[in-house]
């Protein structure tokens, strides 16, 4: 009886002593209950995309009181960025970052949910998801996939890419070895483009030794981080990326067995880690378009010739049609777009635009 009351005064102390320095181990530093695995498109380091994630994974910890931990594995560890769908979806990792729109040869419908060329802006994009049935139509597409998809953060606008030569006509796309990923991508292989995807890590050498001629890759936010302006002199306004949303996959199996409680900690640390991306990459974005004209004046910005842009829109409706002709959910996406963004442009053009308008003229 004794030796029980000697070591409980010995804790009782040794509580207070930690009380007092402020070491006492707390619920959230206790070994997490559920620790998951998430794998990245982007590289080890990757800002703003990178950044977004692990914002996403601290939130989680901090929410959940230590109870859940999200580990991030970058391409660098699991050498396959444009893998990720599959490796969520097999399990191996719990969770997934990349864009939707990198698994249109597997499923074309994946494409709509990270933009389309001539689409919505941002703010339009994120209404429809959240208020205009957009989250729904991307679960139906996942859903046979095993994976439920997210928002994971919005670049906004993008520029048209960086180019060797100029373009002043559609004669000069012919033959254009370019790195452009989703339908638009579609749009200029119809025009005489050699297409192909490239993996962000990948970009900078592909362009340096020639084995590609062009490239669009973000704007300004990331751009010159990744060091394009030292190559190439001419960047392009945009057309084709107008409302560039990435993705978290979660595994559907892996989540449903989730305490309710940390299934919505999950799904409000993604929705907010997103949201911040997206004020973050217009704040460098803003930034680093300031930062060209004062100390990059050799980058020469430009805009398509008319000619070009109204034969990147007519291919692209064409595209559009015939897809949608053969692929009833296809039509389906698509049609809930059009009409949404159809609504909500209204409302653009009275509000954003007229204020822009009037003010920058």
């Amino acid at each position: 009886m004794k030796k029980s009351i000697f070591r409980l005064t010995l804790c009782t102390l040794a509580i207070c002593s930690l009380l007092l320095t402020g070491t006492l181990v707390t619920k959230a530093d206790a070994a997490p209950k559920y620790r998951w695995k998430l794998a990245q498109t982007w590289g080890t380091g990757f800002p703003i995309f990178g950044d977004a994630v692990i914002k996403m994974a601290d939130m989680v910890k901090e929410m959940s009181n230590g109870e859940m931990e999200i580990r991030i594995d970058s391409s660098n560890k699991h050498k396959a960025a444009f893998g990720v769908l599959d490796m969520v979806k097999a399990g191996q990792y719990e969770m997934g970052h990349s864009a939707s729109y990198y698994w249109k040869g597997k499923d074309v419908n994946t494409m709509f949910f990270t933009t389309m060329p001539f689409g919505m802006i941002a703010p339009e994009q994120y209404a429809w998801f959240y208020y205009g049935g957009g989250m729904e139509l991307m679960k139906e597409v996942y859903d046979k996939h095993g994976v439920y998809s997210y928002p994971g953060g919005n670049t906004s606008n993008q520029m048209g890419g960086w180019f060797q030569k100029e373009i002043n006509s559609l004669e000069d796309l012919k033959g254009l070895k370019m790195r452009i990923p989703g339908f638009a991508g579609e749009v200029l292989s119809k025009l005489g483009v050699v297409v192909t995807n490239i993996a962000p890590g990948e970009l900078y050498t592909a362009l340096d030794r020639g084995t590609i001629d062009a490239l669009e890759w973000v704007g300004p936010s990331l751009d010159l981080n990744m060091g394009f302006h030292k190559i190439t002199p001419y960047y392009y306004t945009g057309w084709h990326e107008p409302a560039t949303e990435l993705q978290f996959m979660v595994n559907k199996k892996k989540f449903d067995a989730l305490p309710k409680h940390l299934q919505k900690i999950v799904e409000i640390a993604m929705q907010y880690a997103a949201y911040d991306m997206y004020a973050r990459s217009y704040n460098d974005s803003a930034e680093n378009w300031d930062k060209i004209a004062k100390e990059y004046p050799n980058v020469k910005i430009k805009t398509f010739p008319k000619d070009v842009i109204a034969a990147m829109k007519a291919e692209n409706e064409k595209l559009l049609k015939e897809t949608a002709a053969k692929d009833p959910v296809f039509k389906k996406i698509y049609d809930a777009q059009t009409a949404y963004m159809k609504k909500a442009r209204r409302w653009t053009e009275i509000s954003d635009y007229a204020y822009l308008k009037d003010n920058l003229e």
